[in-house]
Formats: C-alpha cells, sequence, structure tokens
C-alpha cells in the first residue's frame, strides 16, 4: 500500500428511520460483484407493524440474534427497548473482528454505531480498531450524539461523513460508490 492513499472510512449518518441501514444495504448490494463485504447489520424486529426491536446479523452468515426489543429481561435500557449488550459483545464484535481479519473480505460494515451500541466500552473500543483498519469501512451512526467516540470520528480525517435523507436516500449509494472506487486503490 502506497503511502499516499487513504483508505476510505464512511459514515452514513441521518435521522432515525430515515433509511440508513438501507442506504449501506444498497451500496453493498451495487458493490458486491466487485469486492466482498463482512461486518454486522442491524435488523428490525417489527411485529404487527410496529417495531418492536432489533436484531444483529453476521453479513456472511446471515446468522441473527436478538439485541434488543421490548420484552427482553435486561437492565439496560435504550427508550422503548431493552438491550442486551451481552449479544452485542459475544456476537457483535465477534463478527466485526472477523471480517477485520479475513482475508476474503474487502469492506468491513458497521450497523450501527448508536446510542443502543455505544453503551458497550468493548463495542466503542472495536469501532476504534475498524476505524484504524487498512480496509474501507462503511458504517452508520447516530445523528445528533453528543457522544465522545461519534464526536471524535466527525473530527478523523480519514472519515467522510455523509447524511442520508428522504430527498438524497436514492442518489446517496452512488454518492459512496464512487467515492470508494475513486479513494481506495485496490
Amino acid at each position: 500500500m502506497n503511502e499516499m492513499s487513504i483508505v476510505p472510512k464512511i459514515g452514513i449518518t441521518g435521522a432515525p428511520r430515515v433509511g440508513k441501514t438501507e442506504g449501506l444495504i444498497k451500496v453493498v448490494r451495487r458493490l458486491e460483484g466487485e469486492y466482498t463485504f463482512g461486518g454486522m447489520l442491524t435488523k428490525s424486529i417489527v411485529e404487527n407493524g410496529t417495531r418492536m426491536g432489533f436484531s444483529l446479523m453476521d453479513w456472511i452468515t446471515k446468522e441473527e440474534r436478538v439485541f434488543a426489543h421490548v420484552e427482553l429481561d435486561t437492565p439496560y435500557r435504550v427508550g422503548k427497548y431493552r438491550v442486551d449488550l451481552k449479544v452485542l459483545e459475544t456476537f457483535g464484535i465477534p463478527i466485526i473482528t472477523a471480517a477485520i481479519k479475513n482475508e476474503e473480505v474487502d469492506i468491513v460494515i458497521i450497523d450501527e454505531v448508536g446510542k443502543m451500541e455505544l453503551e458497550s466500552k468493548k463495542f466503542r473500543r472495536m469501532v476504534k480498531v475498524a476505524l484504524e483498519c487498512d480496509k474501507p469501512v462503511l458504517l452508520t451512526m447516530h445523528k445528533k450524539s453528543r457522544d465522545s467516540l461519534l464526536q471524535e470520528m466527525r473530527n478523523m480525517n480519514n472519515v467522510r461523513i455523509l447524511e442520508i435523507t428522504p430527498v438524497n436516500r436514492n442518489v446517496l449509494p452512488y454518492k459512496i460508490e464512487k467515492l470508494l472506487k475513486e479513494e481506495w486503490q485496490h
């Protein structure tokens, strides 16, 4: 790797429910023919039309575990959800670690760096490791949080943060694809 090439780390931010995860998935789907992806995706658990929680999914194996749910038995709460940090730490973090270490994986995905996930010190450390690794990272992140890690990410030279909105959500995946291809000599 030459000294000049920057390995892009791209953060997708936006208001809740604007489609950060969907935007991330669109980028991955468009690039899957050229690159291999690995990492963690957060999926909504919807029951009778109402969001009841979230599961974490391993992008490669498609295995899922419930991470947050209104009915989980756990002391951690974020909004109406009860959060199982053990799932994040014993399932989510190893998925990200594996994606960074796996030579078959070109681009690491972390969805999402948000309020629930930031409750975990181990997850916070994992995000820093990912941002320092020699692979591109695509991540989604909470928009308004004053969290120190998110503030630090916003100030990092190698992190590009793009906001997804109802207006640009169809074109943003193309913009991210272009950024990745222009900035990253693979």
